[in-house]
């Protein structure tokens, strides 16, 4: 089984995200499934021009000569597509949209009828999988991710791909600064390896899993109160070094 993650993060392996992604990975990797991650950050991906080459004039191959030329026969190829981002004002990275807005070469420009609605289908030889999500946010309640679950929804409908869960890790902050004081929270990252695991052994991830991934650490009149004190001391220590 071959397995595609994108890591959407500005901070790459040092990001929130990877808290999650990660070990997330290592269990798909200990099911047995063949994984490859993959940073735009590091890529050089132009945002898409929208002339439609890629259906008309090279059917299937975009007209930009840039790495997405190794890149779109990787997401052909991969049983499962994750897609890793930390929520950026109610959805996904820069990067990230940057990047599936360049998978309509995967795509026929005919149209057909598929779940009563007008769609597009996958050219030949693409593979029908499974998507999951993985992402983090500095916010506590876990509805701030509404808006980037139902747009990873909607892409894998366009698509043609199974939805198959999303791995959401409100205050994902938090978790840097139990790792960064060596007291790793073992609960979530377990959590996080038995879900990769699962899906790749069983199809699904557990949503017991889900549900320990995203626990509260604390309470939200707490959280907003040590918010405010470590925004307040970084201002003051800003506003001393410029003394």
């Amino acid at each position: 089984m071959k397995v595609l993650a994108i890591n959407g993060s500005p901070m790459m392996d040092k990001g929130n995200t990877a808290l999650i992604l990660t070990p997330f990975l290592k269990g798909m990797k200990e099911a047995g499934a063949q994984v490859e991650l993959v940073y735009p950050g590091n890529l050089k991906i132009n945002p898409c021009q929208g002339e439609f080459h890629c259906w008309f004039n090279t059917p299937g191959k975009c007209f930009q000569q840039d790495d997405m030329q190794t890149l779109l026969p990787k997401f052909g190829e991969a049983d499962i597509w994750v897609l890793a981002t930390p929520l950026f004002l109610d959805g996904m990275t820069g990067p990230m949209k940057n990047l599936l807005d360049r998978l309509i070469p995967l795509l026929e420009p005919c149209l057909e009828l598929r779940d009563g609605h007008s769609r597009h289908p996958l050219r030949d030889g693409i593979k029908q999988g499974k998507v999951v999500l993985v992402s983090n946010c500095g916010l506590l309640e876990p509805d701030n991710f509404d808006s980037l679950v139902e747009h990873i929804k909607a892409v894998c409908k366009n698509v043609n791909r199974d939805f198959s869960g999303a791995l959401l890790r409100p205050n994902g902050p938090i978790l840097r600064v139990f790792m960064d004081m060596g007291m790793p929270p073992e609960d979530i990252l377990e959590a996080a390896r038995q879900a990769g695991y699962e899906l790749v052994k069983s199809g699904s991830i557990p949503p017991a899993c889900l549900d320990v991934i995203g626990r509260e650490f604390i309470p939200l009149e707490m959280f907003i109160e040590n918010a405010n004190q470590h925004i307040r001391q970084t201002l003051d220590k800003i506003a001393d070094s410029g003394r």
